[in-house]
């Protein structure tokens, strides 16, 4: 982890403006293309959600504004972000959070990520580590393919962890689409840093056999 100090005074002076708001977050959501992922994840019988976690938490830990967080009036940059994901369960029909240390190599995270989520469906765990800020909070709505989201959190103090979910898969002229909401703290993240990201969700899963690997 390291400290970021903004040595440009314009930079300051936007981190200063967006920090001071009580509401200073800001949500983009729009569909991405994923007709070749789900083929890909089908012949190698890899689970669909720990494999979206994967996508969206590579890409993420790949932006080093999505790894920043405010302490304190500081910034600092995390050297990895930790994908903390919504699990369904069988003791109740509401979710579980699901913590899994982010690794690179996918098939070696896809297979930790189901494993603990499928332990969670039994035993589910609803409580935040205090102190931590290194996560990314992940959440699926697989029942609506969803043109906007909002999420419930808190404004006093409002914390900087990006907020990422997606819906229900769909078909449109003959490609498959994901609906994808990314919510960000505008401190330290602005929207050109976001439209990369959705670029690089594109790529990724354009080419799952590169970044997911056979």
């Amino acid at each position: 982890m390291r400290e970021i100090n903004f040595k440009n005074p314009h930079r300051q002076k936007h981190f200063e403006f967006f920090n001071s708001m009580n509401h200073p977050h800001f949500n983009i959501t729009a569909n991405v293309d994923i007709t070749h992922l789900l083929p890909y994840l089908k012949k190698n019988k890899l689970p669909i959600t720990p494999s979206i976690v994967y996508l969206v938490s590579r890409v993420a830990n790949e932006i080093s504004e999505f790894k920043w967080r405010i302490r304190e009036g500081k910034v600092v940059e995390h050297n990895t972000v930790q994908p903390s994901f919504t699990v369904f369960t069988d003791v109740a029909d509401v979710f579980s959070f699901c913590t899994v240390k982010y690794e690179k190599e996918a098939k070696v995270f896809i297979q930790k990520a189901f494993e603990k989520s499928e332990k969670m469906k039994k035993d589910p765990s609803f409580e935040d580590e205090i102190g931590r800020d290194d996560f990314l909070f992940l959440s699926s709505i697989p029942w609506v393919s969803f043109t906007s989201f909002k999420h419930a959190m808190r404004f006093h103090p409002s914390d900087s962890v990006p907020r990422i979910v997606w819906g229900k898969f769909f078909e449109s002229n003959g490609r498959m689409q994901m609906p994808l909401s990314v919510q960000v703290h505008h401190a330290v993240v602005d929207g050109r840093h976001v439209g990369y990201y959705f670029q690089k969700i594109e790529e990724v899963a354009n080419a799952p056999e590169i970044y997911f690997g056979d």
